[in-house]
């Protein structure tokens, strides 16, 4: 069998900017909006998604405030899915369900619609990054609390040293990610 020369993982991170010292000294931020700005970048990064969850077909794409809503209806529209938003609390009009989570300074909210899954489903949660995992393991507990199973959780960009995707597979969670950067 002959080898493709072309990663798609490799592909990605050549463009990831790295913007050091942001958003404090110390930090090296990663930015995805490069990705988003190249038509070219950007198909191959949804293409990598879709052909990932093509056969494993989740039900509906969840996708986390803020840049989930970026990849994620992009994503759920290419599977021919619908798409779920989890927002920060105080954002969605109708009823809704909430799960706190802690931070390293304090804690946040993120809520999510009760009719938004239904009991059964099951759900792609989609994120750009993966840090600490409290987000993304917020939103897999306010999926199940509405019946809905968790498939896997999927990023562009995952933060190994910051400990959230080996927490999230602890809790319970499969994990997707494109690329790994060392360090924060």
């Amino acid at each position: 069998m002959e080898h493709d020369p072309f990663s798609v993982s490799d592909y990605l991170r050549s463009h990831i900017r790295t913007v050091p010292d942001w958003p404090v000294p110390g930090v090296q931020f990663r930015d995805i909006t490069p990705l988003l700005q190249d038509p070219k970048v950007f198909r191959v990064l949804i293409d990598g998604f879709v052909h990932r969850y093509m056969d494993r077909r989740p039900d509906v794409v969840a996708g986390l405030d803020a840049r989930g809503f970026i990849l994620g209806p992009v994503v759920a529209y290419e599977l021919g899915l619908g798409f779920v938003p989890i927002r920060k609390k105080g954002k969605l009009p109708f009823a809704t369900v909430e799960e706190t989570y802690d931070l390293e300074y304090g804690s946040a909210t993120v809520e999510l619609h009760t009719d938004a899954v239904k009991p059964g489903q099951r759900v792609l949660l989609i994120d750009d990054l993966i840090a600490t995992g409290g987000t993304m393991l917020a939103g897999k507990r306010l999926l199940e609390k509405l019946g809905a199973t968790v498939v896997e959780g999927a990023a562009i960009v995952d933060l190994p040293e910051l400990g959230g995707s080996q927490r999230l597979r602890a809790g319970g969670l499969s994990v997707f990610t494109f690329v790994d950067f060392p360090g924060h």
